[in-house]
C-alpha cells in the first residue's frame, strides 16, 4: 500500500501507550511517513503524514519523562548544581540516552550522554533540529556523519567536536562499537524534523554558510594545539573549538586539562546571566563555591553551574581533563 502525498488538510491527534509500536504500525503497515519527533532522548510525540492527513501521535503513560524529574525544584534563581544523571533510556534511531541535567533548568538546557553499544550502520535519516544552540562532543569511539553543504561524510574521533547550527540538515551513518558522545543543546525540548526531499551529501560545499546566524564547526582534536588557558592559570591548558566565534558569542566550548603534571586552577569567566556545563573526561575536578565549600566530580560526572561567578575550578588529579561549555543568556533564551 502506498499513501499518496497531497498537502495534509486534516489534523488528527491520537494518544497511545506505546509510541514505538504505534509508529511502526502507521509507517510500516499503513505507509504513513514520519515528519517530526520529539524529544529525541525519549520520544513522546510524533507527526506523520499520508492520505491527505496529518497524524499526531502522543504517548500517554503513567511513567514520567526523565526530563520532568525535579523540574519544579530546578528553578535556579540562585546557584544550583545538578550532578546525578538519570538511567539510560532508548531514544530516536535506537540510540541510548542518559540525561546529565535532570530537571533541565525549567527546559532551558539539555545535556545528554549518548551511546550506541553495538556499533555498525545507524538507522538514521536526513533531519534537522529547531534549536538555538547544539553541539556534539565525541567521548569514546568514532562516528561517521554527514552535514548539509559541508562536503562528503567524515568521521568524528574521540575528542572531536562539532557545532550543529540551527536547522542544518544532517545524518548519522555509522558508529564504532561502544560509541559515546555528549550533546548539549538549548532549549531542552526541541523538534526533530525529517527532510524527505534532501539527499546528503549536497553537491555544493559552503563552509561559511550561516544557519540562523551560526556557522557549522568541525573541531578535530588532533589538529588543535593545547594553549595556556590564561595568564593567571599557567598550569591549566585549553583546546579551543572555535564555537564562540562561529556562534557570535552564543556559546563557548573548550576542553581543559592540567599541564606539566601539576594540578591547576582554571579560569572561571561566565557571561552574566549565563550558565556553565562541565563534564569530566578523566580524573577528578573540584569546584570551589563562594561559600567555601567544594564539590568533587569524577570521570563521566557532570555539573551545571548558574550565577556562579565566584567559582574556582581545580584539577584534583594531574591528568584531569574536562569539557567546559559556557552558555550566554542568548542561548538560554532560545
Amino acid at each position: 500500500m502506498t499513501a499518496p502525498r497531497p498537502a495534509s488538510s486534516l489534523r488528527i491527534v491520537l494518544g497511545c501507550a506505546d509510541l514505538d509500536a504505534a509508529l511502526a504500525f502507521y509507517t510500516e503497515e499503513l505507509d504513513f511517513r514520519l515528519d517530526m519527533i520529539m524529544p529525541a532522548d525519549a520520544p513522546r510525540m510524533a507527526a506523520l503524514s499520508g492520505y491527505g492527513l496529518t497524524l499526531v501521535l502522543r504517548r500517554v503513560a503513567a511513567v514520567a519523562h526523565p526530563g520532568d524529574t525535579g523540574r519544579e525544584a530546578a528553578s535556579m534563581s540562585a546557584n544550583r548544581d545538578v550532578v546525578a544523571a538519570t538511567d539510560w533510556v532508548v531514544g530516536r534511531a535506537g540510540m541510548q540516552y542518559r540525561d546529565l541535567i535532570p530537571g533541565r533548568w525549567e527546559g532551558r538546557i539539555i545535556a545528554s550522554h549518548i551511546r550506541i553499544p553495538q556499533g555498525g550502520p545507524v538507522p538514521d535519516y536526513v533531519h534537522y533540529h529547531r534549536v538555538g544552540f547544539q553541539m556534539i562532543f565525541c567521548r569514546r569511539g568514532w562516528v561517521r556523519v554527514v552535514y548539509e553543504d559541508q562536503g562528503p561524510p567524515f568521521v568524528m574521533q574521540e575528542g572531536d567536536c562539532v557545532l550543529q547550527p540551527p536547522t542544518i540538515r544532517h545524518r548519522v551513518l555509522e558508529a564504532s562499537p561502544g560509541l559515546e558522545v555528549v550533546e548539549v543543546g538549548c532549549p531542552a525540548e526541541h523538534e526533530t524534523w525529517r527532510d524527505h526531499a534532501l539527499t546528503l551529501p549536497t553537491p555544493q560545499r559552503r563552509p561559511q554558510r550561516l544557519f540562523d546566524g551560526q556557522r557549522f564547526v568541525r573541531a578535530v582534536a588532533a589538529d588543535a594545539p593545547w594553549r595556556i588557558a590564561s595568564p593567571s592559570a599557567s598550569h591549566c591548558m585549553h583546546r579551543d573549538t572555535g564555537i564562540a566565534q562561529a556562534t557570535d558569542g552564543v556559546a563557548d566550548v573548550r576542553i581543559l586539562r592540567a599541564s606539566s603534571g601539576s594540578a591547576c586552577r582554571a579560569p572561571t569567566a561566565m557571561p552574566e546571566g549565563g550558565a556553565r556545563f562541565v563534564f569530566v573526561l578523566r580524573g577528578r575536578l573540584g569546584i570551589h563555591g563562594a561559600d567555601g565549600g567544594m564539590q568533587e566530580l569524577r570521570t563521566d560526572e557532570a555539573c551545571l553551574r548558574v550565577l556562579a561567578q565566584a567559582d574556582t575550578f581545580e584539577a584534583l588529579d594531574t591528568d584531569a581533563e574536562w569539557l567546559d561549555v559556557c552558555l550566554s543568556p542568548r542561548a538560554l533564551a532560545s
